[in-house]
């Protein structure tokens, strides 16, 4: 099954098109706030080099966030629309759960944490050693993080990167695994089997993961 899956929920912007378990081919960008502009450039960039046509693709994935709201936006909307016009189904997974995925089996218990960007809490989530969630997403200060944690934690995630000294200073037997942080790749994998077993949605039934309302302010009069 070949599934284009889709990631724009940080700075770290990726597209992968992934069949039978393995990455055929994938897109890596590093951009703050061009998603719009270069997502769909992207995909065709893609695509062209993989010697497919869009009518070819499968399925497609998206990361659900939690993250940036506008590049939530950005991905979302995308594959909302790339598959409604393919007549194909999709699949949303949370941001977190790829980044424990990128961790399975490197301690007791995984935190997958991203920034909050521009605040002081971060999105965080606790798993187990094969990356099953243990709770429930939420937003925090990473000081209430650190109070859920106890015992080896492999921290992943880029507010794990932001918050490493106080990690470290409350948390002596945490680890820090170096992982990729771009996830199109580790997305499509998850993706196609669920796919391919029926577990796809159409496109309006996608959902982001918002963990707390978008901070929008008003423009100067």
């Amino acid at each position: 099954m070949i599934v284009l899956a889709v990631d724009t929920t940080s700075e770290r912007e990726s597209v992968a098109l992934v069949e039978g378990g393995e990455v055929r081919g994938e897109v890596r960008l590093r951009t703050s706030d061009g998603h719009s502009q270069r997502l769909l450039p992207a995909i065709e960039f893609l695509l062209r080099a993989s010697g497919l046509r869009a009518a070819e693709v499968e399925g497609f994935a998206v990361a659900v966030g939690p993250g940036s709201f506008t590049g939530l936006r950005v991905g979302l909307s995308t594959v909302q629309g790339l598959a409604l016009a393919a007549g194909r189904s999709c699949l949303g997974i949370s941001t977190l759960d790829l980044l424990a995925a990128e961790a399975a089996g490197e301690a007791p218990t995984v935190v997958a944490v991203v920034d909050g960007a521009r605040t002081d809490q971060v999105f965080a989530a606790l798993y187990d050693v094969q990356a099953r969630r243990i709770d429930e997403p939420r937003a925090e200060t990473i000081d209430a993080l650190l109070a859920r944690v106890s015992g080896p934690a492999a921290f992943v995630g880029d507010g794990a990167q932001r918050h490493l000294e106080a990690i470290v200073a409350r948390q002596p037997l945490a680890r820090f695994p170096r992982r990729d942080l771009y996830l199109a790749g580790t997305l499509g994998r998850m993706a196609e089997p669920r796919l391919a077993a029926g577990e796809g949605v159409p496109p309006g039934a996608l959902r982001a993961l918002y963990l707390r309302p978008a901070e929008i302010r008003k423009s100067a009069p």
